[in-house]
């Protein structure tokens, strides 16, 4: 029996994704982590009615219980075979507005959460191997002026996952990036709320690439940062 841990799965890329998984039967089980459990419920609801689904009510920005909960997953299933790094904040400001508590709270997210929880995850994937995939952006790859803490923190996330690429290799652990451009989102919303969503990327998109990713095809391509995004026509 696998098992697939995936966080920011209540909306946009990490339900499609949940979603989507399910019904490829790559995986039995999911845990899905988050704050907002409503919108868990509701993805848990639309994945394959034969997929084990367990929910967690975590915050992301407080991540001290993440070795905790990563435990609780192992004693329910006994392993973990892929963990999805979906989740995401940001909340846009310049150099001159932001906040010390803005700067920590977006890294948290971003980083140091994500970071907590391949660690931990590692510990039980190094016994028979395993996939991890972060979520980054093409925000981590460019200069994005009044995005500073968030284009730093995914471009750190970037870093992360290569350098986790060589060192969790021996172990069988295959770690992968994806940087997605403007994709329909709430997080997306926030830092550009005058665009149209019908104009950009689908959460939908990015979850196709994902799966094919943890799934067979993405055997042979850990270690590189792929760029998920729609050309502007």
């Amino acid at each position: 029996m696998r098992t697939c841990v995936i966080t920011g799965a209540s909306s946009g890329i990490g339900r499609a994704s949940a979603i989507m998984l399910s019904q490829t039967r790559d995986y039995d089980n999911y845990t899905l982590i988050g704050r907002n459990i409503k919108g868990l419920e509701e993805t848990a609801q639309n994945m394959a009615s034969d997929t084990n689904v367990c929910i967690i009510n975590a915050d992301l920005s407080t991540p001290e219980n993440l070795p905790h909960i990563v435990d609780e997953i192992v004693e329910k299933y006994g392993t973990i075979d892929c963990l999805l790094n979906i989740a995401g904040y940001t909340e846009p400001a310049s150099i001159f507005s932001t906040t010390y508590e803005n700067i920590q709270t977006t890294y948290t997210i971003n980083c140091f959460s994500p970071l907590i929880l391949m660690r931990e995850c590692a510990k039980h994937m190094k016994k028979q191997g395993g996939k991890i995939l972060n979520v980054a952006s093409t925000a981590g790859m460019s200069p994005r002026p009044g995005w500073v803490s968030y284009a730093s923190s995914k471009a750190a996330m970037i870093s992360i996952s290569q350098t986790l690429t060589e060192e969790l290799a021996e172990y069988g652990i295959k770690v992968y990036c994806i940087s997605p451009g403007r994709c329909a989102t709430n997080l997306r919303k926030k830092l550009a709320p005058d665009e149209d969503p019908h104009t950009i990327m689908q959460p939908e998109d990015v979850a196709r690439i994902i799966c094919n990713l943890i799934g067979q095809g993405g055997n042979c391509i850990d270690g590189q940062n792929i760029v998920v995004r729609q050309k502007i026509k």
